[in-house]
């Protein structure tokens, strides 16, 4: 490994610690609520050496939203390679969603609230690839709709125009997770979590079938 190879290894590396540290202090305390000398003390850093990697606490966000993206992404494409049909790849994809909400629970509320973030716009290096991903995820569901409507699956008049499709399916999908994720249940009367996401699941299936 040449010289110029191991000081962008490390210079790589070093990013990958910095965004840990942001996760762990987000997570912990809540975006607007952390400083910078939080996050450098956490990741054991000068607080000027963190703005050498990273100009601001939005620019470590964008980095956070675009792991939250990418682990999404790897799980809907290990979805669709587990069925055949394309209604079972809808299916595959609801339930990669919802475990998603369970495992990643962090990742998830970011997503959540990536369309009210007031500084997802702004250009750097985590911005072109944030938005190539997101469409990366949304291709990947399209691309599992014209499937079904090719191999007969899905309906073709129910399925027009497959990125409408695909952005009502994870709408539909994502307002019921938010009501599995209620604190208690109980009060609001709501059915077992995982009962509820299944027959949505189905229930949104059976609503594109021909």
């Amino acid at each position: 490994m040449s010289a110029d190879e191991r000081r962008e290894r490390e210079k790589q590396e070093r990013r990958v610690s910095i965004l840990d540290a942001a996760e762990q202090v987000f997570f912990t305390k809540g975006y607007d609520k952390c400083s910078m000398d939080e996050i450098a003390r956490t990741a054991q850093l000068s607080r000027a050496l963190l703005y050498v990697y990273f100009k601001d606490k939005s620019a470590m966000m964008r980095g956070i939203m675009l792991r939250a993206v990418e682990c999404l992404r790897d799980r809907f494409a290990r979805a669709i390679s587990e069925a055949e049909l394309g209604l079972d790849q809808v299916g595959k994809f609801g339930q990669a969603y919802y475990d998603f909400s369970r495992e990643e629970s962090h990742y998830f509320d970011v997503l959540t609230q990536i369309n009210t973030f007031p500084h997802l716009s702004e250009d750097d290096e985590h911005s072109e690839a944030l938005r190539c991903c997101a469409e990366d995820v949304m291709g990947l569901m399209v691309e599992a709709l014209q499937r079904g409507v090719a191999d007969g699956s899905l309906s073709r008049d129910r399925v027009r125009d497959p990125m409408m499709t695909a952005f009502y399916l994870r709408g539909a999908l994502h307002g019921v997770i938010m009501e599995t994720r209620q604190a208690d249940q109980k009060a609001t009367q709501l059915p077992d979590a995982a009962e509820l996401i299944c027959y949505t699941i189905d229930a949104l299936g059976q609503s594109l079938r021909p």
